[in-house]
């Protein structure tokens, strides 16, 4: 099956369908209970759609949640992933990256770049919404010279190292985004975050324009050039730039893997929509405070030496609601949950290579 991508006219002919995945709401943070709703007095259901009016203009309430909803398309390329079978995990990798197993996934489309700060800037303009980082006031940045993460007051996706520091660039991966705001995103657009299994799939595609997937104990060297944008460097006193960036780069700085997707190794970690937890859990789910999700891909501040976080099997994990300098997120969907938010000017993919199976490793 060839990997494409598909126009924006294409989305609704594939089905009309709704895949009930999609169905579930993310939360708006912050959320304006709703319940008991049939009982509330009016004045008090009043003020109640006067706090969903205040943070988000468009929204639509669903299951006492809010889903802001924007008012135009998603400037956004999805490539559709074939159905396929792989390995996922590693046994000569991190504990957490063990048993080995094979995962059998369906086909569905994923963004061909992280959320970048140009697409993630329209949609607080549409939906007037208010992301975790700038409701707490901090975000999490790493100060190299103490080599430790501190919360720096006004760090948020528009000024990502803080207020004195440079504005995000519009063609980099939004960041300092928590896991609420990327589900939230997401959703908003009639999508939703890739399951961790559907990321290291699509990654064992390829993370790099030659097709090659990165394992444990091998160089991001490929050739005369770095493979991903990482750190060079001392860890963390030095980030030298080696590789053109001191900090996260342009999506699609790195090139195009043969699936069509871009930035599958380093730059920054993305959001997935899955609990950590040990391969082989029976608790998929688990609900107490200390609870993360996992992202994947490693990031800028990845140093080869120590830090393996651009292999395809790596598992970062943080907790939902953290905010931080390295972590973005990009959308998926399946073939059966299409909406016409989704994508805007997606297109056939010249540079996408035809994938069997059979190319997964």
């Amino acid at each position: 099956m060839g990997a494409r991508a598909f126009r924006h006219e294409e989305l609704g002919s594939l089905t009309s369908a709704s895949d009930s995945t999609t169905m579930t709401i993310g939360f708006l943070r912050p959320v304006c209970t709703l319940s008991s709703v049939f009982a509330l007095s009016s004045v008090f259901a009043f003020s109640f759609v006067e706090c969903v009016r205040a943070n988000s203009p468009s929204a639509v309430i669903l299951a006492g949640n809010i889903l802001p909803i924007p008012h135009t398309p998603r400037d956004a390329v999805l490539i559709l992933i074939p159905a396929g079978r792989t390995q996922i995990g590693d046994d000569n990798a991190a504990p957490d990256e063990r048993p080995s197993f094979t995962y059998e996934g369906a086909v569905f489309l994923l963004d061909r770049t992280p959320v970048t700060v140009r697409q993630f800037r329209t949609f607080v303009s549409e939906t007037g919404y208010v992301t975790d980082a700038e409701r707490l006031g901090s975000a999490g940045v790493l100060d190299e010279r103490e080599g430790a993460w501190i919360a720096v007051t006004g760090a948020s996706w528009r000024h990502p190292y803080g207020p004195k520091g440079p504005p995000a660039a519009s063609s980099h991966p939004v960041t300092q985004v928590s896991w609420y705001d990327a589900d939230t995103f997401c959703r908003s657009y009639g999508a939703r975050l890739p399951t961790e299994l559907e990321w290291e799939f699509a990654a064992r595609l390829g993370q790099t324009p030659d097709g090659h997937v990165f394992t444990a104990g091998e160089p991001i060297q490929r050739g005369a050039h770095l493979g991903a944008n990482v750190w060079q460097g001392l860890f963390p006193l030095l980030d030298t730039g080696e590789d053109g960036y001191r900090g996260t780069s342009p999506v699609e700085a790195f090139g195009t893997a043969p699936s069509g997707l871009t930035d599958m190794a380093g730059n920054v970690w993305q959001w997935t929509a899955s609990w950590y937890v040990p391969y082989g859990s029976s608790n998929l789910t688990p609900r107490d405070l200390t609870a993360e999700r996992v992202r994947r891909g490693g990031s800028f501040l990845c140093d080869p030496t120590f830090c393996e976080g651009f292999r395809a099997t790596a598992r970062g994990h943080s907790t939902p609601d953290t905010s931080l300098i390295n972590v973005g997120f990009r959308c998926a969907l399946g073939t059966k949950s299409l909406a016409p938010l989704a994508g805007h000017r997606a297109r056939v993919n010249e540079l996408a290579a035809a994938l069997t199976n059979g190319r997964l490793q």
